[in-house]
């Protein structure tokens, strides 16, 4: 089973949250998730999940995105490897990023758009302003 886009999409969002004021609910989320997935695990990831706080609370004071993207990535990891050795925990994963929604302050790729037109419509999508002025 392929675990990546769910790793990769929790990773994202876990990094975009920790630096807003959902951090606590999310970091109860996600250490409660060890718990009770891998329990021997859980007090090594809260510990970690603290140190990446620290981390991108700096990076994001000197805009460093390269470190942003490395702890991204570090944390897409950890949750893909959880997700290998426990299946089961997708489908609780799931549900945690749907509590924890979208993170309404992050900066990078959090926007997904799709858009189907046929015949003669339009579709106009923007990630932020857009003014459209047709003649």
């Amino acid at each position: 089973m392929e675990f990546t886009s769910l790793a990769q999409t929790a990773g994202t969002t876990l990094v975009a949250l920790m630096a807003t004021d959902a951090w606590e609910r999310t970091r109860e989320g996600i250490t409660q998730l060890w718990r009770r997935i891998q329990p021997h695990r859980a007090e090594a990831v809260a510990a970690e999940l603290e140190i990446s706080r620290e981390d991108i609370v700096a990076a994001r004071t000197t805009d460093d995105q390269e470190t942003l993207s490395e702890l991204s990535s570090q944390w897409q990891g950890r949750f893909r490897r959880l997700l290998v050795a426990r299946p089961e925990a997708a489908e609780e994963l799931h549900r945690l990023l749907d509590e924890l929604g979208p993170p309404a302050t992050a900066a990078g790729p959090a926007i997904t758009q799709q858009g189907t037109a046929s015949g003669q419509a339009r579709i106009y999508q923007a990630g932020r302003d857009q003014h459209i002025t047709e003649r």
